[in-house]
């Protein structure tokens, strides 16, 4: 399988996720917050504030935002050292904010864990760090040093310590607590869009695969005829004409071009599979198909397919979807990359299920990750002796991930656990198992004859 982990890894900077224009309008709406909040303190309920320099401080939020509409393009996308430095603006400005308005007896001063939050969401780690050690320092410095926040009657407004101390506590469990949660959540949801990005694009070329197998198939299969045709009328052409060398030599070379014409249709069909334009196929044959790019690989395949009780002998015609055939395909790569000898694909049917259970002889998951297993990126060190029998294996969980999000696309239910010897289990399966479930009525062809599988040569709708 080739690898799409290429360039679609998890990067510490997440770089280029902010647009100029979200920062812009979260500014405007941050200016008119704090305008209704200076209008409402000074106008409203009579407060002594420096109207003067609060008005100045949120004048500086509306330069910065001005120019910035001026110089750059909305649409630009900012890069890490941009956005950290906005948002070291924004946290600086609304901490004077605060100062110039009673410090923490405030509550406006809870609108510090904003940029911090917004940091977490989009910056790397160290920038995160830089943005939360700053507003720990601007808060923890407005605790003791602030104005005061006084009433025309110049009484002043503070609350008792404990309850600042208690504020300020609080807000510092904020900070860490938002980052983490917000960077959290952030990192998982790229490293999922990610993985997704990878399955589509997994997917898409399977679905290629399939369509370009069907081209060929049916194109083999419509000159099949004319082929055979000139295939017989050159032969016939080559018994009469053994008395005229030139005209026979011309005659031989139909022929041969003829030949050369199939054998160059049959093995642009084969491609690496088996009749690709298959809608549905015997279950047997869609496992081996699955399993063919990795039966040479030096690994044994033991396919066994068998119904689960007496009447089920007569094998299921499944429909031949991409998803299944290439969720199968990574989960026998997965099998034969940590195969000691053998790997075994089991295979068994009943009324209402059909299952397919991939085993092999190697070690197995690790049981500290058995709980992870079909998560993307999921990495875990390797111990020296896996490091000197595979030093060039550097997994990232994308093919069991694709593996597991292709198949339950199609309706299976995908499992993962380590061998044990069982009765009517090979004794030397002590690896790991990858058992997938499906529904009859997701996987079942709607004839379930083999013989109504080939139809007649339909377009392809794009």
């Amino acid at each position: 399988m080739t690898d799409l982990s290429a360039g679609i890894g998890v990067s510490s900077a997440r770089q280029g996720v902010v647009r100029l224009r979200t920062l812009i309008i979260l500014r405007w709406l941050a200016i008119l917050g704090q305008g209704a909040a200076i209008f409402t303190a000074s106008q409203a309920l009579d407060l002594d504030i420096p109207l003067a320099l609060c008005i100045a401080a949120v004048g500086a939020l509306v330069v910065s935002n001005i120019l910035a509409i001026v110089f750059y393009p909305n649409n630009r996308w900012l890069a890490d050292r941009e956005v950290l430095l906005t948002l070291l603006f924004d946290l600086s400005q609304l901490a004077l904010l605060v100062y110039l308005t009673g410090g923490l007896n405030n509550p406006f001063a809870l609108l510090i864990l904003a940029p911090v939050t917004v940091s977490a969401m989009t910056l790397r780690l160290g920038s995160t760090l830089l943005v939360g050690g700053l507003a720990v320092i601007l808060i923890s410095t407005l605790a003791v040093f602030h104005l005061p926040l006084l009433t025309v009657q110049r009484t002043v407004l503070e609350m008792p310590q404990l309850f600042v101390a208690g504020f300020w506590v609080s807000i510092m469990i904020g900070i860490v607590f938002l980052a983490i949660y917000a960077g959290r959540v952030t990192s998982e949801t790229h490293s999922m869009s990610q993985a997704l990005m990878a399955t589509q694009m997994a997917l898409a070329r399977e679905q290629k695969l399939t369509d370009l197998g069907g081209v060929v198939a049916a194109a083999a299969h419509e000159l099949g005829t004319p082929l055979a045709t000139i295939k017989l009328a050159s032969a016939e052409l080559q018994e009469e004409l053994h008395g005229q060398p030139d005209l026979y030599e011309d005659a031989q070379l139909i022929s041969q071009q003829a030949d050369r014409c199939r054998d160059i249709l049959h093995s642009m069909g084969r491609a690496g599979k088996e009749d690709l334009h298959l809608r549905s196929a015997p279950l047997l044959a869609i496992i081996e198909e699955a399993a063919e790019p990795h039966a040479n690989r030096g690994k044994a395949l033991h396919i066994d397919v068998a119904g689960d009780t007496p009447d089920d002998a007569r094998m299921p015609i499944i429909l031949r979807k991409p998803e299944v055939i290439h969720g199968l395909r990574n989960l026998i790569q997965n099998a034969v990359d940590f195969a000691a000898q053998e790997v075994w694909l089991d295979a068994s049917w009943a009324e209402h299920h059909i299952t397919i259970r991939v085993m092999d002889d190697g070690p197995g998951y690790p049981v500290d990750m058995l709980g992870r297993i079909g998560d993307p990126f999921v990495r875990r060190r390797k111990s020296l002796q896996e490091t000197i029998a595979r030093p060039e294996y550097e997994g990232m969980g994308l093919g069991l991930f694709i593996a597991k999000t292709l198949l339950e696309r199609s309706g299976a239910k995908v499992s993962f656990e380590n061998g044990a010897p069982e009765s009517g289990q090979q004794l030397e399966c002590r690896g790991a198992i990858a058992e997938v479930t499906w529904p009859t009525s997701a996987l079942l062809s709607p004839t379930n004859r083999a013989s109504d599988a080939l139809g007649q040569n339909q377009p392809i709708q794009i």
